[in-house]
């Protein structure tokens, strides 16, 4: 009986892809990969990120050899009709709504069970079943370190606490520039890098593709053995420092202590697993400390596969969730990254981050992005189309529950128990960035007022009823009945309308 060839997409590149074991491809099957131009050609990517999936992806042909069978076509329908004919493929369940539903819709293609997570769609279902729609991130995290014996002293959390929370949201050192953490570990680009941005290059001067941000030297791994080495840096020189100031922003630090492994994970060249082993076995040999490794633990064990799970639990139609009514498109300066049109000083800072690498950490994504498209009443689902395209490690099942669920409350409290943004004395408190801005964060109205704080008190005036029974919302909608300035403040907010702050 013939084997049948393996197809790999480009967010399954390392080698738990192709492990025969478990429910895998046969060992000696023959692997195909299909770079489609018109992924790029249909919306608009960060160039950066174009530049990291193509990479990754041909790195991944060149160390796979003859083994690999690498068809570059305009879709993916057509490079496996290219790649295979009619024979019969496997491939791992791919990480989308749109992917499974077209390898699904090919009578030639049998799917087996996805890889790259630590918890299995059916037993997420499982778990979420239990809940009784009550679906909270908490109880997930608790599960999965039972379920995976995660920092765990036999049946008890290590430490005798769940969340060190309160150990990890730490505002900048008073007074610092930097943490003074080692710095992350970089790549190195190689001919191959060069190979795709002259394709990308060539692509954008025949109007093929085009691109927003900017496409530097590559900062993320594209290789198994580079994000080993990006991994093992981080656990050895900068995990320390992660835990305390993993919320905190600076302006000539925006990596702080964070790992930058979330694009290697993604694209799978990591797996979650041994990210958390590996920090767990530093705690234990007394090399970082517990606060650190539990938020570490939590970011991936914990967050990313309760996404993960959420993704598929909620369905395709929880794209469409719009709860609080949002219909405003995005900007044309956010749309393109357009950093030096804005004042507001957090703002500009995030966004030409975004616009220079393809990558901020979650809280200028949630905290300043996606606070600003939910003050403004932006689309949500355009907002998560925007997350998706402009960030390196951004995939459909990534954004679509962070964005549409957490940043921009679309799905009226099924993920979380609040809308999550805030006034400028926030970001003052968690940042260095409104000393030298031309905004005050405490001024409600006038020519200094924060567009956070306006915006904050906006949002909270439009969607009184609807927030004034959530209970962790009442205290600050009566907080309105105390403004004498509100008016003034709505009409100074109608008054700037979508022009930047």
């Amino acid at each position: 009986m013939a084997v049948r060839p393996h197809g790999l997409f480009g967010d399954q590149l390392g080698p738990h892809f192709v492990d025969h074991r478990h429910h895998g491809p046969d060992a000696r099957a023959p692997l195909i990969m299909i770079e489609s131009w018109a992924v790029l050609r249909r919306r608009r990517f960060h160039r950066a990120k174009a530049h990291l999936v193509l990479s990754a992806m041909r790195h991944r042909a060149a160390e796979l050899g003859d083994r690999v069978r690498y068809v570059r076509a305009r879709t993916y329908r057509e490079g496996l009709a290219e790649a295979a004919g009619r024979d019969p493929v496997t491939v791992c369940q791919p990480t989308s709504h749109a992917a499974l539903g077209l390898v699904e819709s090919l009578e030639q293609v049998q799917v087996l069970p996805a890889r790259g997570f630590l918890t299995p769609r059916d037993a997420f279902a499982a778990w979420a079943g239990d809940t009784r729609g009550r679906t909270r991130m908490e109880d997930f995290y608790r599960w999965v370190r039972r379920e995976h014996e995660l920092l765990m002293d036999g049946d008890q959390p290590a430490g005798g606490r769940w969340n060190l929370d309160r150990e990890n949201r730490e505002p900048p050192p008073r007074g610092a520039r930097t943490l003074g953490a080692p710095d992350p570990w970089r790549p190195e680009e190689d001919e191959i890098d060069d190979g795709v941005r002259r394709d990308l290059d060539r692509w954008e001067r025949e109007g093929k593709v085009s691109f927003v941000g900017r496409d530097g030297p590559r900062r993320f791994p594209a290789t198994r053995r580079e994000a080993l080495a990006s991994l093992r840096h981080f656990i050895a020189h900068r995990l320390p420092w992660f835990g305390p100031y993993e919320d905190a922003m600076l302006a000539a630090d925006p990596v702080l202590g964070h790992s930058l492994l979330s694009a290697p994970l993604n694209l799978g060249l990591l797996h979650p697993a041994e990210c958390v082993d590996r920090a767990e076995r530093a705690w234990r040999a007394g090399d970082a400390p517990l606060n650190s490794v539990e938020g570490f633990v939590r970011q991936i064990a914990g967050w990313r596969e309760y996404v993960w799970g959420l993704y598929w639990w909620f369905g395709p139609e929880y794209r469409g969730r719009n709860a609080l009514g949002h219909t405003t498109p995005p900007p044309r300066w956010f749309l393109d990254l357009d950093a030096d049109a804005v004042t507001a000083r957090c703002l500009r800072h995030v966004l030409a981050q975004v616009r220079d690498t393809g990558w901020t950490h979650h809280i200028p994504r949630l905290m300043v992005l996606g606070s600003r498209a939910l003050q403004d009443g932006w689309d949500p689902a355009a907002v998560m189309d925007w997350f998706h395209r402009c960030f390196v490690d951004g995939y459909d099942w990534v954004m679509l529950p962070n964005v549409v669920g957490m940043s921009q409350y679309a799905d009226g409290g099924l993920m979380t128990t609040k809308p999550y943004t805030s006034a400028g004395a926030y970001i003052d408190r968690m940042s260095d960035l409104c000393g030298p801005c031309a905004y005050r964060p405490g001024d409600r109205t006038g020519e200094r007022a924060c567009p956070y704080t306006v915006g904050y008190w906006s949002f909270l005036h439009r969607h009184r009823d609807r927030l004034s029974g959530n209970h962790r919302m009442t205290r600050a909608v009566r907080g309105l009945d105390r403004l004498a300035d509100l008016p003034e403040l709505l009409a100074a907010a109608r008054a700037r309308g979508d022009a930047p702050p």
